[in-house]
């Protein structure tokens, strides 16, 4: 049966805001069935510190993922840590977190995906609910576009990057879930331009970001004195950001999303037009059904 999970028992992690730089210490904790992804800002007052983890509550998805609540209350640079929950089935956890944004550790979702994976999962008793695509749903911004369409009981992400830059250039790659290589996605760093910095840190983005948490790229060479950590790891990343802006849907989703220069803006305002229309999509279970026959990573155990 697919049933709903959740850690195994708390997780720590402490690190740093990429953008804020502020030290940040964050813990995972169990949480019940049907209960979803919460975060708890613990420096915020505990009757308003509570933020779903949901598209809804997407605010401003620029260079970061983040998520606010009715009362105000913010945490920001979700998107590696959402990746993570949706590569390890992750359906119900309590974030509590001690500042406004998630730390980066290595820019990547590597740390996240190999605490899970050690300190281990907990099947629930209640079956997992995937979002079955009936429709195809198209966004565009321009040359800018991402779209979503049928699929059976599987996630295809095929993502395009265009950059001027002379080594980044044109490149695609196509995800799936069930049989792809989940290690060259969840250890891809997030990137970014070396003529770009000024302009980031003049909004005071970036305060964070370092050659230990993000690859930098000037021209046609790579900053990080050991480069890349796969061939695929621009694109590889911008999947992993996909994966952790799709998970604000709340659940796993069955289709085939195609997009060329997408980002956290483009996959926000696809979630919230897709979702909008219920005719759009349906609720699917598979009580009684082996694993096998859903698509979905065969690496993820429980207590693995």
């Amino acid at each position: 049966m697919n049933l709903q999970k959740t850690i195994a028992e708390p997780i720590e992690f402490m690190g740093v805001g990429l953008h804020n730089g502020i030290k940040v210490n964050l813990c995972l904790k169990p949480a019940e069935a049907n209960s979803g992804i919460k975060f708890k800002r613990t420096d915020v007052d505990n009757t308003k510190n509570i933020i779903e983890a949901s598209y809804k509550n997407v605010s401003s998805p620029v260079l970061c993922t983040k998520i606010k609540n009715s009362y105000g209350v913010s945490v920001s640079t979700i998107e590696h840590l959402m990746a993570a929950f949706y590569l390890e089935g992750i359906d119900n956890v309590l974030v509590e977190i001690d500042a406004p944004e998630v730390p980066i550790m290595d820019g990547s979702a590597f740390d996240f995906v190999e605490a899970i994976r050690s300190f281990g999962t907990q099947e629930q008793n209640y079956s997992k609910k995937f979002i079955k695509v009936l429709k195809k749903i198209e966004v565009k911004d321009g040359p800018k576009y991402i779209s979503i369409e049928p699929f059976t009981k599987d996630l295809i992400i095929d993502f395009e990057i265009v950059y001027k830059n002379p080594l980044i250039r044109t490149r695609r790659k196509e995800f799936k879930l069930s049989n792809g290589d989940l290690t060259s996605i969840y250890n891809s760093r997030t990137f970014c331009l070396y003529e770009d910095i000024d302009q980031i840190r003049s909004q005071g983005l970036a305060k964070g970001g370092s050659l230990d948490n993000a690859i930098v790229v000037k021209e046609n060479k790579i900053l990080n004195d050991n480069g890349l950590r796969n061939r695929d790891e621009f694109v590889g990343h911008k999947i992993l950001d996909c994966l952790g802006d799709l998970m604000l849907s709340g659940h796993r989703i069955f289709g085939h999303i195609k997009t060329s220069q997408g980002g956290h803006q483009l996959t926000n305002a696809l979630l919230s037009e897709f979702l909008l229309d219920k005719s759009n999509w349906q609720f699917e279970s598979f009580e009684g059904k082996d694993n096998k026959d859903v698509g979905y990573p065969r690496s993820i155990a429980v207590n693995a």
